[in-house]
């Protein structure tokens, strides 16, 4: 595994998989139980968010539920589901001196790596990943401008805990901050220099 902290730089790489980088990938699901909780949890988090009024009528179960839901679901995805279905792993750690230092890891590019991380398994993992806290997103807008503001606390934990996990995940990724601003510096610079490359040849 290669460790990036917040202090180190690392390597750019490309969020989705690369055509070169799934080739090699097998097709096929390789942790069918990991796959599954890596999405029963935020999804059914999700559900019981939206037929609350129907199942219970009582606030507090549905609350309690949800937030035990998502918790369950920030567990699995940061310590199981990240590692096995796309060779991620992030957390925080603290020194001798007692600083916090956030460790982003990576698994290496190898022939035989590449064969543990199956094309289906990263797909159903960013998939789940992005999607449910863009949800979250809509529904906390949702509960602001329909007044429902017991609800919010609810929406709120949803975004923080999904989201941390989205963040956590890009950084392991993509690299340190620093390298994302190199990345969108090079990109504009690019497409800059391109468009002017194409006004003077037309001129």
């Amino acid at each position: 595994m290669l460790q990036q902290d917040s202090n180190d730089d690392t390597e750019d790489v490309s969020l989705f998989d690369a055509e070169e980088e799934t080739t090699n990938r097998p097709r096929k699901i390789r942790h069918p139980v990991a796959s599954f909780f890596h999405l029963f949890f935020r999804v059914s988090a999700i559900v019981v968010y939206l037929l609350c009024e129907l199942l219970s009528s009582s606030f507090i179960t549905c609350m309690v539920t949800i937030i035990l839901l998502l918790s369950c679901d920030f567990w699995a995805v940061k310590n199981v589901t990240g590692r096995l279905m796309v060779g991620l792993r992030w957390w925080n750690h603290i020194d001798e001196d007692g600083k916090s230092h956030w460790v982003f890891e990576s698994r290496k590019e190898s022939s035989q790596e590449n064969k543990t991380v199956s094309e289906a398994e990263s797909r159903i993992f960013w998939l789940g990943l992005i999607a449910c806290p863009v949800l979250w997103v809509i529904f906390a807008f949702s509960a602001l401008f329909s007044f429902r503001v017991k609800w919010l606390a609810v929406v709120i934990m949803g975004v923080v805990l999904q989201g941390a996990n989205l963040y956590g995940y890009i950084r392991c990724k993509v690299g340190s901050r620093k390298n994302l601003t190199s990345m969108a510096t090079s990109y504009f610079g690019k497409q800059f220099l391109r468009q002017n490359t194409g006004d003077d040849q037309t001129s």
